[in-house]
């Protein structure tokens, strides 16, 4: 469809402290958005999402619309992210994923010997594929009219090659790096066909109207810094510097981009010289200690215990002053260190959103 690649005409975009900040401007509030800002934790959301295939969700660009528009019906968000799921890529390369309630994504047939590869699409035409995902931006954009801008996304290579080697969620991922240790050759092969699709895959998302990227490397933790430094770090680089010279050939505009990896803290100064102008943090860091590894021209991004939204709502308050005051209110997004839970309340949500802006202003004014 052809709009995917000139989507002319969307909204003027009204609020723009998000990208500034990713941009390192000077803003005068800190910006603020949360990891799982459309989900369960919200009854409209568990409403819409009734008796629907997660999946079929996903692929229905309407639903998806309606679901990220829902958090910034009820807070003050800087920036929207698009509904969807990292695990659409390893469907885009032909394995199948169903959502099992109570378990989590599950992949049907997940790959196990080296021979497996073979059955995956070795070329993947991502707008046959994904369109559903590039609709459902386009939608969005326009929907949202300009009142936030709005994120694309993608799952990094390692986490997707954990996820269909292990066929679902681990507390070890033995399966998958043990594919690291004993096949290296496949296990680059595979990150390699990964890399090119999530390429194509962010390239896409920009055509289609998202406004910022971030790429998710969410099994980070499960390596130590040699294999991180093998097997993961280099894809992450790769990403970026084919997406941003992919986004000047096609003169598509050259967004923000944010890393996170979960529990990476020992690839933080890598991280910061990736070719992100974000790097996100996850809530086992001081902020200072985040600045000193990053230096000064790295946007920072997070980093609140997602179970700190568990306590009093004047307690949330301190906690996030606390994170201002050890970050800086400036070159940095506030959120939490992860995505949040299905029993949060929306009001400490809401609280916390609220408080990132109220002290925020102050400290700049003082």
């Amino acid at each position: 469809c052809s709009f995917v690649h000139s989507p002319k005409g969307f909204p003027k975009l009204k609020n723009d402290t998000f990208l500034r900040a990713a941009r390192g401007e000077e803003t005068e509030h800190t910006p603020v958005w949360c990891m799982r800002q459309a989900g369960r934790y919200l009854p409209e959301f568990r409403e819409t999402r009734a008796g629907q295939d997660f999946f079929a969700t996903c692929r229905s660009p309407k639903l998806c619309c309606e679901l990220t528009l829902q958090p910034l019906r009820r807070f003050p968000l800087d920036a929207a992210i698009i509904f969807s799921d990292i695990l659409v890529v390893p469907q885009a390369l032909g394995m199948e994923v169903v959502m099992v309630p109570g378990k989590g994504p599950t992949f049907t047939e997940p790959l196990k010997e080296v021979e497996d590869l073979l059955k995956l699409r070795q070329k993947v035409d991502v707008t046959a594929e994904l369109g559903y995902v590039f609709q459902a931006i386009t939608l969005t954009r326009h929907s949202l009219e300009g009142r936030v801008p709005l994120i694309g996304f993608s799952g990094a290579p390692w986490t997707l090659m954990s996820y269909m080697i292990e066929g679902g969620g681990s507390t070890t991922m033995a399966k998958a790096k043990s594919w690291l240790y004993r096949h290296p050759e496949a296990s680059h092969r595979l990150l390699q066909l990964l890399a090119d699709v999530i390429t194509d895959y962010l390239v896409g998302q920009v055509a289609a109207g998202a406004q910022a990227l971030q790429l998710f490397e969410s099994h980070a933790g499960h390596l130590g810094p040699e294999q991180f430094q093998d097997f993961a770090l280099p894809y992450i680089r790769d990403i970026a510097q084919a997406v941003k010279s992919r986004l000047k050939e096609e003169a598509l505009p050259l967004v923000p981009m944010i890393i996170f990896a979960k529990d990476a803290h020992y690839a933080l100064r890598d991280l910061a010289h990736a070719g992100y102008e974000v790097v996100g943090l996850d809530w086992t860091i001081r902020p200072q200690e985040a600045r000193a590894q990053t230096g000064k021209d790295i946007t920072l991004q997070g980093n609140l215990d997602p179970c700190a939204l568990y306590a009093p709502k004047e307690k949330i308050g301190e906690l996030v002053k606390k994170m201002l005051e050890g970050f800086g209110t400036q070159r940095y997004i506030a959120n939490l260190g992860h995505g949040l839970y299905p029993d949060m309340s929306p009001e400490h949500v809401g609280a916390f959103v609220e408080a990132v802006h109220a002290h925020s202003r102050h400290i700049n004014k003082h």
